[in-house]
């Protein structure tokens, strides 16, 4: 098989650059590639250089392609930050076929119509997330496919970024070498792995915490109702480690890594660690027991933090489906433990339930690979209608390669471009 046989991800975070390739069998997806680089340039999940950034993605990309033996080209990206905006809109159109059916190319075109919306000339639409269709005044359709009808409406979220940063994530991929072919926002392709149909119904908040940022996400009926993007994360727990240990920062990180646990109950005085220390050529020894009293305090103003902020988002009142925390950060020991002390609500941690990916970390990287195979297929069926509707005596056959759909997304990214 060839590279167009697969979907790609490419998750630039701020401490690493992973790159995941994804298969879909009849709808099932099978994770065949990952490849994984430290990130230079990325300072709070945005780009402060862009060479060194173009260096981290070319390393991933290449781990990538020496796991599966092949030559990447086209990645689906996925994009978050404080700069992202959540906009109501809504469409209408009528629909276009004779015997009044509601097929494929009328949710498309209906989708489309809500795009003309006005928006300050720095921003860019990244998404349009349908809440629910309207067929001739029936409200609270999820899905009108095959309902007959003349006025088809659509009421949804529009989802859009700051123009600067879009481009210059754009740019370094170009650079690297690669082609976009889609761009994702971050929270809506984690929630592909980490949340059900009814977590997002009932209401659940998903925290992505990440080494330079924290994402808050609200679901409830459905869709993403709420976002919000907190500066702080697993950096800020390292550098605490740098001081109080009086060592270097890439050796805090990976104590951190290997001995790091974020609950003082939870933590070994038996596990014992060397630490060469600043200004001295002699070692001294510690801890997971002292190195949990360094790194609790801050997970809890993290959390703390994370609680506030809800209140600012407008949530207050209970949320049913809880709390359910991803990003690398919550793959240490008793994370669990002091956010349960802290939240207002069930607490659990969701990761890819996929060999060589089981790690919260990857939860972004494989959810973009899920997300984007949904709206490729909607894309080419949008497209096939179209074709059908030329000539509808030509039987069109139809292409489920993500190679060919690949090629039906490009002229939608040039918007991006």
């Amino acid at each position: 098989m060839s590279i167009d046989d697969y979907i790609v991800s490419l998750d630039i975070g701020t401490s690493k650059v992973r790159v995941i390739i994804g298969e879909i069998n009849n709808g099932a997806l099978n994770i065949i590639g990952v490849g994984s680089s430290d990130s230079e340039g990325i300072k709070k999940g945005a780009i402060v250089d862009i060479d060194q950034t173009v260096a981290s993605i070319r390393n991933a990309v290449q781990h990538a392609e020496q796991m599966v033996g092949i030559s990447i080209q086209d990645v689906f990206i996925g994009i978050a930050g404080n700069h992202i905006q959540l906009l109501p809109t809504q469409g209408v159109v009528a629909v276009s076929s004779e015997d009044r059916e509601i097929g494929d190319e009328d949710i498309e075109r209906v989708i489309q119509a809500s795009r003309v919306i006005a928006i300050p000339p720095e921003r860019e639409i990244i998404d349009v997330v349908p809440k629910q269709f309207v067929v001739d005044g029936l409200r609270d359709i999820k899905d009108p496919r095959g309902m007959i009808g003349v006025r088809l409406e659509m009421e949804g979220t529009i989802i859009t970024g700051s123009k600067t940063v879009i481009h210059n994530v754009v740019r370094c991929i170009q650079r690297a070498g690669l082609s976009i072919a889609g761009i994702v926002l971050q929270p809506l392709a984690a929630s592909e792995i980490a949340l059900s149909k009814d977590d997002k119904n009932l209401g659940v908040f998903l925290l992505d915490i990440g080494a330079g940022s924290t994402t808050l996400a609200y679901f409830e009926d459905g869709y993403l109702a709420a976002h919000s993007v907190l500066p702080i994360g697993g950096e800020y727990i390292t550098h605490d480690i740098t001081i109080g240990l009086r060592t270097h920062t890439e050796i805090s990180e990976r104590i951190k890594l290997k001995y790091g646990c974020a609950s003082i109950k939870e933590a070994s005085t038996e596990e014992t660690f060397k630490v060469p220390r600043i200004g001295s050529d002699m070692e001294k020894q510690y801890s997971q027991y002292d190195l949990a009293n360094i790194i609790e305090p801050r997970v809890e103003e993290i959390f703390t933090l994370i609680h506030k902020e809800i209140s600012k988002m407008g949530v207050h009142d209970e949320i049913p489906g809880g709390f359910v925390l991803t990003g690398g950060v919550v793959a240490m020991p008793g994370i669990l433990l002091v956010a349960k002390e802290i939240l207002p609500g069930p607490v659990r941690i969701a990761m890819p339930d996929y060999i060589g990916v089981r790690d919260p970390s990857f939860t972004t990287g494989v959810g973009i690979i899920r997300y984007a195979s949904k709206q490729m297929f909607r894309r080419v069926t949008h497209v096939q209608g179209q074709n059908r509707m030329k000539n509808k005596s030509t039987t069109k056959s139809n292409h489920t390669k993500s190679g060919n759909l690949m090629e039906k997304m490009k002229d939608w990214l040039k918007e991006f471009i």
